[in-house]
This record gives structure tokens, sequence and C-alpha cells, in this order.
């Protein structure tokens, strides 16, 4: 399925919409609704909310639906989010508001190229230190960190590799534990 573009808004249109579980986005000024996730995707959601609950040092994991209000064009709804202790982003009521430390989006095919093309540069612009894009039909994990003002590609990761995140801590994360 495809994502539709219903219209054209502000955040402070989109914010003012009704409250929703259906997945909707502000991505540069575009008001999108997508499909509910398919079951291998919420599989792999709670796999690694799990995975980041235990491996963070501090601070609270949030998953989608949840807006994160980065500018007045842009509020993407990440799949997970961690925010730290003394982060660049604030718990407000409604919303999240600014750059958490570990943004995570799982791929659907409707998804794909969003995640790859407009969140990537969305979240490279806003410098949040550590980006994660999952596949979870071929199962890897493409994980990107901040440096310098651009992204750095720390590798692509399968079941049975494992690899060590800056941004946790320096922990490791087991590929195994999310497929």
């Amino acid at each position: 399925m495809a994502e539709l573009v219903i219209t054209r808004m502000t955040a402070a249109e989109f914010l003012a919409l009704p409250e929703t579980m259906q997945p909707t986005q502000l991505l540069n000024g575009e008001f999108i609704v997508s499909p509910s996730p398919v079951p291998n995707h919420q599989r792999s959601s709670r796999q690694i909310e799990y995975l980041i609950e235990e491996l963070k040092p501090n601070g609270e994991v949030f998953h989608a639906p949840m807006d994160l209000y980065l500018d007045n064009a842009n509020i993407p709804q990440p799949d997970i989010i961690w925010i730290a202790e003394n982060s660049r982003c604030t718990i407000g009521k409604k919303y999240l508001q600014g750059p958490p430390e570990l943004v995570i989006e799982i791929f659907s095919p409707s998804t794909e190229l969003k995640d790859r093309k407009d969140k990537f540069n969305l979240y490279q612009r806003f410098a949040i230190p550590e980006y994660w894009m999952v596949d979870p039909e071929l199962e890897f994990i493409e994980v990107y960190v901040h440096e310098n003002g651009a992204y750095k590609r720390l590798g692509v990761f399968e079941p049975g590799e494992s690899f060590v995140s800056p941004v946790l801590g320096g922990k490791t994360v087991e590929v195994n534990r999310i497929f």
C-alpha cells in the first residue's frame, strides 16, 4: 500500500488535529497518513523496544505513534525514540520536541523510501546522534552516527552480528535479539 499525501499544512495545524492511533506524520509540510504496520514490523518494534530499555543508561523510550516536533514543517513519528537525561529533546504534555539521542525507523513497503531519504536527511539536519534503519523482512539494521555535521555509516548488521552503539554508552547490540 502506498502512502497517501492528503494536504500541506503547518505544525500548528497538524497538532490541532484530533488524537488518533492511525500513523500520521508531517514531513516537509506534507500531511501523510500511512496504513497500520504489518505484524512483522510490530514484532521487530517490540523486540527493539525491549532491547533499548535494557541497554539505555538512563532516560526514557517511546514508540509510535508519538509525535516528534522538530520544526514548523516536520513532525515525524519514528518507530522508536530514546531520550537521555539532559537531552535536547523535551517531553511535553502532547508531544516530544527537539532532537532525541536515538531514532529508529522500521521499514514497511510504503515507508522505506521516506525512511532512507526524507527522514535520513531530516534527522541528519537536526543532528540526531544515532539513526537506525531496520528491515524486518531482510533482517538487517543499518546504523548511522552523526559526526562533524553529517551521518557516517557505522555499518549494516545481520543476525549473528553485533555492533557497539556510541549513543547507548558503548553497549553492544546483538542483532539476534531483534530478529
